[in-house]
């Protein structure tokens, strides 16, 4: 049975575009949503006839980060199921991180939460000048834990540290200054900018690309299994606490959490 929560084009120079494709729900991240990523991530990145992935979503918004309907199912799972729906999305993330083919980014709309955590495991992030982006999840009494490892390989634990705890949105200069992006271009030029990334694989060695970006992951900060686990231990204690629970109430009921000051 396909996938209902994305959707893959291949074209004849093997360039895949894996589209995010919950436009209706401004492409947040579902479970099923989650396990799709994590099999198109390593169907493609085994498949001999793909040279590189754009990654890429579907209507106004890349992505609003985590699902509302899942964040009601954790307000009242038990610690287990938190812990399981978490690892989830950190296996998602680690599959792009270490996809054998190179990840290309094409970023527009709004990215908050788990869509910077998206582009931060991309090879190259490229957005729309008009994008906001914004780790958001201290607004709601959660840190973005499994997304972190990811954030703060792709910009350094100093700047990650200007937007990793504000919640505060950024746009898009901002984020090529952090390193989230490697440019900004206007909405109008996304395609061609993404496209000038694409070419140059199509000139390179497949094979030397693929360990290019392995030897670069093993030289890079070390995103293992203990780091995850101690990512996912991080966001449970999180959820099991009172500000969890008072933020997300608030936020369902369209009013200002209890620590909140306008």
């Amino acid at each position: 049975m396909p996938p209902t929560t994305i959707r893959i084009d291949v074209d004849n120079r093997g360039v895949a575009t894996l589209w995010l494709a919950r436009p209706e729900k401004r492409n947040a991240l579902s479970a099923e949503m989650l396990a799709d990523l994590t099999t198109a991530a390593n169907r493609l990145g085994h498949d001999p006839g793909v040279r590189v992935i754009v990654l890429a979503a579907e209507g106004k918004t890349f992505c609003a980060g985590g699902d509302l309907d899942w964040m009601r199912e954790q307000m009242q799972a038990d610690a287990s199921t938190r812990a399981r729906e978490a690892r989830k999305l950190a296996h998602m993330l680690q599959a792009l991180n270490t996809c054998a083919r190179p990840v290309i980014g094409r970023l527009h709309g709004d990215a908050f939460g788990g869509g910077v955590g998206l582009a931060s495991v991309c090879d190259v992030a490229i957005g729309a000048d008009t994008i906001r982006m914004g780790l958001t999840e201290t607004r709601l009494g959660l840190i973005p834990a499994t997304i972190g490892p990811y954030v703060i390989a792709r910009m350094g634990e100093a700047r990650a540290r200007r937007v990793f705890m504000s919640g505060r949105l950024f746009d898009a200069a901002e984020a090529v200054s952090l390193g989230l992006l490697a440019r900004a271009v206007p909405e109008d030029d996304l395609d061609a900018a993404v496209e000038a990334e694409v070419a140059p694989y199509l000139q390179t060695a497949p094979e030397a690309v693929t360990a290019a970006k392995a030897l670069a992951r093993r030289l890079g900060p070390v995103i293992d299994e203990a780091v995850i686990a101690d990512t996912i231990d991080a966001l449970c204690r999180c959820w099991e606490g009172d500000e969890a629970r008072q933020g997300i109430e608030a936020f369902f009921a369209r009013q200002p959490a209890p620590w909140s000051q306008r």
